[in-house]
This record gives C-alpha cells, structure tokens and sequence, in this order.
C-alpha cells in the first residue's frame, strides 16, 4: 500500500511539473493515516500531502485553510489538488517544529522560547477574532464524551489492563458530566484542536501553522492548554500562569469572550485541560496498541502529570482523583504546589 500511494503521488506530481524533475523525501507523519512528503526541485522545495480517500477526507483540511488564511496567519498555501486520489501540493513552511527548536539549543528557559510562544499567541488570538458559529463543526457534549471514553476503552483496558468495577464507571460517568458541563459552558471560538509544539513551524511571519484539518467551533481556553500544557515539551506552572495571564489580558482588550475574573477562567482553563489529558492518554493507548505507534507511550508520563496536579488542585475533580488513585495513574512522585480551588 505504502509503495502503491508514493508511485501515485510520483505520477501525480510528474503530472502537474512535467518539464521539471525533483526528488521526494520524508517531510513529517502524523497520527492519522496522512504523509507528507518534501518534493524537491532544484530551485525550489514543496510540500505534499497524501491522504488515502479510504480513510481521510481533504475537504476539511482545504476549508480550514481557507478560514485560517483570511484570519491573516501563516498557513500553507493549496497549490494544486486532486481530491479523488487524495493528494495536496502545498507551500513549504521549513522543517523547523518549535519542538525541533526548543529541543536543539533554544530550551524552554531562552529568551528564544519567549518569543516564539509570544508569536503563538498573537496567532491565536487572530484565530479566535476570526471566529463564528456554523462555520466548523460543534464540539458539542457527543464529541466531548466520545473522546472521553478513549480513555476507559484503550488507556484502561489496554495499557493499565483495568476493568472498573460498577462503582468506578458510575464515578467515571460522573467526572465526565461534570467535567463537559464546564467545557459546554465556556464560550466558544475557532479551535485548532492541536495547537502544540509540532504543529507550529518556526517561519516567516511565524509561527507557520499545521496540522489544522480537525477545527472545531469549541471552548475559548481549549488551545491555550494545547499550547501551554503540551504533551511534548515541559514548562513550569509559574511559567504557564504567566503567559496565561497574558494571553487573558490581551483577550480582553480585544474584545475576546473571556471571564472578566481570571480565576474563573483559568478554572475554566484546568478543567477544559482534565478533558485533553484524559482523550490524550486513551489516543497514545490507542496509536501503540491498534497502529503500531509506540513513541507515543514515551509521552505519556507528562500528560498523567498534567491530569494528576489538576485533580489536586481542584476539590471538585478529587472524586477523579480518588478513581486514578485506585488505578494507580502515575502516583505522585514529589511535593506539588499547594494550591486548591
């Protein structure tokens, strides 16, 4: 299959170029079934996307573009398509992920890192300014819950090898209900739904961003813990509040749908982060067990680090806490910061 896909995209790209010759390498892969391949001419790089028709569908990729363009932020320009065999021809936004970047010199306590989640940030605020409903699909209560429940069916009952007991689902049932009744009641703004370190390119103007295909019309805080609580690069919660603090006050000034308390919204900013950890954890379980993708397993401490320190925090999560407890989710380790709310 694999072989099959890139004779086609050959042909297909031989097609659109054919007086010119160039090269195909790797670009990046993600967790879905797409791949990108970096088409090399001798003046000139481009990016490809091969996306099986069987299993993933361009359009959306091509509107969200579309959206996030006119939102004036740095996204791939659609050269050339062919919706039928599953192929994009892309502009190229380099091969240097802030990940790639913080990891190779420019580590989280750099000037460099200020500047680029700085960068981040004012692209996402132009997103969200951007925003309307019926544009997107809604992340309604049925995708919230469904992506709960990744986390009983692959982070459970394949990687822990937990089967909960009647009382454990009830109180599971429980956290979730109470946890999408704080995300359903947040407002609601354009949503990356992977705005992190891999996803941003460092680019001129930056960030050059990616990745985009699975927007949603959702919860005004649920990039920011996508950016600020990423599963691939740690930060330091006084570092996060700060640029939290931040992002809160420009959004104000322009006019975003913000609490007006910060406590609120960075209450509103855990517990949108309680859903992502516990979707995040059952989608690793599932890429390792069900796609053969194991380095995501290597990712997963952090995020069970995340999940815990904010069930600490908040006496309303600590019934969930009480249940990770007894599944012996990452038990503590250290000390943590003594706050609750």
């Amino acid at each position: 299959m694999f072989m099959e896909r890139l004779v086609l995209l050959e042909n297909w790209i031989r097609a659109q170029f054919p007086a010119r010759t160039f090269t195909l390498s790797p670009a990046s892969a993600d967790a879905s079934f797409r791949r990108y391949f970096r088409v090399i001419f001798s003046n000139e790089t481009l990016i490809a996307m091969d996306a099986p028709p069987q299993q993933e569908d361009c359009g959306p990729f091509l509107h969200v573009a579309e959206l996030f363009a006119a939102a004036e932020v740095h996204v791939p320009a659609v050269l050339k398509q062919d919706l039928g065999q599953g192929f994009l021809l892309l502009s190229d936004l380099g091969s240097t992920t802030y990940l790639q970047a913080l990891n190779e010199g420019r580590g989280p306590a750099s000037d460099e890192a200020s500047h680029l989640y700085r960068d981040a940030v004012a692209a996402l605020l132009k997103i969200q300014l951007a925003s309307c409903p019926d544009v997107l699909p809604e992340y309604n209560e049925a995708l919230l819950l469904r992506e709960l429940n990744l986390f009983p069916e692959w982070y459970l009952a394949r990687h822990l090898r937990v089967l909960p007991d009647d009382r454990q689902k009830a109180e599971l049932a429980d956290a979730f209900q109470r946890i999408v009744q704080n995300n359903l009641a947040q407002p609601r703004v354009f949503v990356h739904r992977d705005y992190h370190s891999r996803n941003l390119m460092v680019a001129s103007p930056n960030p050059g961003i990616v990745d985009f295909q699975d927007a949603v019309y959702g919860p005004i805080t649920y990039d920011l813990v996508s950016l600020f609580k990423d599963a691939y690069i740690r930060w330091d919660e006084e570092r996060v509040l700060d640029w939290l603090i931040r992002y809160w006050e420009q959004a104000q000034k322009l006019g975003l749908p913000v609490a007006p308390d910060f406590a609120d919204f960075y209450r509103d900013f855990e517990w949108m982060g309680v859903q992502r950890h516990l979707k995040v954890l059952g989608i690793f379980a599932r890429l390792n067990y069900r796609d053969g993708k194991s380095a995501y397993l290597r990712n997963m401490p952090l995020v069970e680090e995340y999940l815990r320190r904010t069930c600490e925090r908040h006496r309303a999560l600590h019934p969930l806490l009480v249940l990770l407890d007894e599944w012996e989710v990452n038990k503590p380790r250290e000390a943590n910061i003594g706050y609750t709310f």
